[in-house]
């Protein structure tokens, strides 16, 4: 028979309840948690001090700075070059946006979830609004200075120590027209802007591809990796000794052999050599920068899985170009993306398909915005972060 156990605390009486084993096991625990509540509330308010992230304080970012290659272009290539025509932009902007997608780039996603306006492209001059952000990033870029650029090869001169040039005299020269007054000085960035800036990089790919193109083997695109991660990490000692503090850099390799999601593995298996050394150097700039936050992105894992299991993610047909003409993938470099082909004496406009919202590539090397918008999704939440924290947290990893 269970009898009432009523005990006292001060002048207070409280009922435990029915006697049993279980509630002598409570009622020990009981006051135990009591006198070691305000010990154990210390211990947390300790931690959190020691360690932001675990107080969950989201990042006030008041501006974006981004270099890059075409992944991340708002406009750089199309201003210096030759802008892409129709049908890109035709699902977010309903015209060509001077962006190699459809639409919206993870850059744009990335500026929209700090609540700030799409960052505009350093070389574009017309109708350019540089207060909350800046974007050095063009098509084509890569981290070394390629060995031939356009228009006598394929890669853009603006690679990346060009970028931080850029960038290098961007703040100076903004700072000088803030200090002018007037109009202009409103489409500058303010001075404390630049140190609590978040700093993307998404760029590296079209190194390895240079290697490819050239008919390097596996080995010696292999071998050039130590001398390119060397190179961009020169160029972020560069940059954060101009006062950026908050990095966040996005690097992978979208492709012989071919795995099961149908992808070139070779080209792979390079792709997560460069990765793996990129970790190692962030890894290392965090030692040697203790002030700054740096974050690396395991972004080519969240591409891969658009194509080993694209029906999980709402997407169908990975492999086959939304926008291009002819083959197995319907891509062809002879006709692009908003080009025309004459095919039996008519001539045919390459467009894009019927649905792009479930298709994953746009033009045959870049990503559908229904893409980006879902590698967006899952890179900001930190789960391929290292550290693991959220994008809104970046400036405390």
């Amino acid at each position: 028979m269970h009898q009432t156990l009523w005990g006292s605390q001060g002048k207070r009486a409280y009922k435990v309840g029915p006697f049993s084993e279980e509630n002598s096991t409570i009622l020990q625990l009981n006051h135990w948690i009591k006198p070691n509540i305000m010990s154990l509330f210390l211990f947390m308010l300790l931690v959190s001090i020691l360690n932001p992230v675990v107080s969950h304080k989201s990042c006030d970012f008041p501006a974006v700075v981004n270099l890059g290659d075409s992944n991340s272009d708002t406009g750089g290539y199309a201003s210096a070059f030759t802008p892409p025509t129709s049908p890109y932009g035709e699902t977010y902007f309903h015209m060509p946006a001077r962006r190699f997608s459809d639409g919206r780039l993870t850059i744009d996603f990335i500026a929209e979830a700090f609540g700030l306006p799409f960052i505009n492209a350093y070389l574009d001059s017309v109708g350019t609004n540089f207060s909350h952000g800046i974007n050095f990033a063009t098509a084509a870029s890569t981290i070394r200075l390629p060995i031939s650029v356009i228009p006598n090869g394929g890669f853009s001169p603006f690679y990346l120590g060009l970028q931080y040039s850029q960038f290098e005299q961007f703040k100076v020269r903004s700072q000088m027209i803030r200090k002018q007054g007037g109009l202009l000085a409103s489409l500058m960035p303010k001075e404390e802007y630049f140190s609590k800036a978040l700093y993307t990089f998404d760029i590296g790919q079209n190194d390895l591809g240079e290697g490819f193109f050239s008919n390097l083997t596996i080995q010696e695109v292999n071998a050039s990796i130590p001398d390119i991660i060397n190179k961009f990490s020169a160029n972020i000692k560069n940059i954060y000794n101009l006062g950026a503090r908050f990095f966040w850099v996005l690097v992978a390799f979208a492709s012989a052999e071919k795995d099961p999601a149908g992808c070139l593995k070779p080209y792979n298996e390079v792709a997560q050599y460069f990765n793996l050394k990129l970790q190692e150097s962030i890894a290392q700039l965090r030692n040697e920068f203790p002030s700054a936050a740096f974050t690396y992105v395991d972004i080519y894992s969240v591409k891969y899985s658009l194509f080993a299991e694209p029906q999980k993610h709402g997407f169908e047909l990975p492999l086959v170009t939304c926008c291009g003409y002819g083959g197995e993938y319907n891509y062809s470099a002879a006709v692009l993306c908003g080009g025309t082909i004459t095919v039996n004496g008519t001539e045919i406009f390459v467009g894009s398909c019927d649905n792009p919202s479930v298709r994953v590539v746009w033009d045959g090397i870049h990503f559908t915005e229904a893409a980006n918008k879902f590698i967006f999704d899952q890179i900001s939440t930190g789960s391929f972060s290292d550290p693991a924290v959220p994008l809104k947290q970046a400036c405390q990893s």
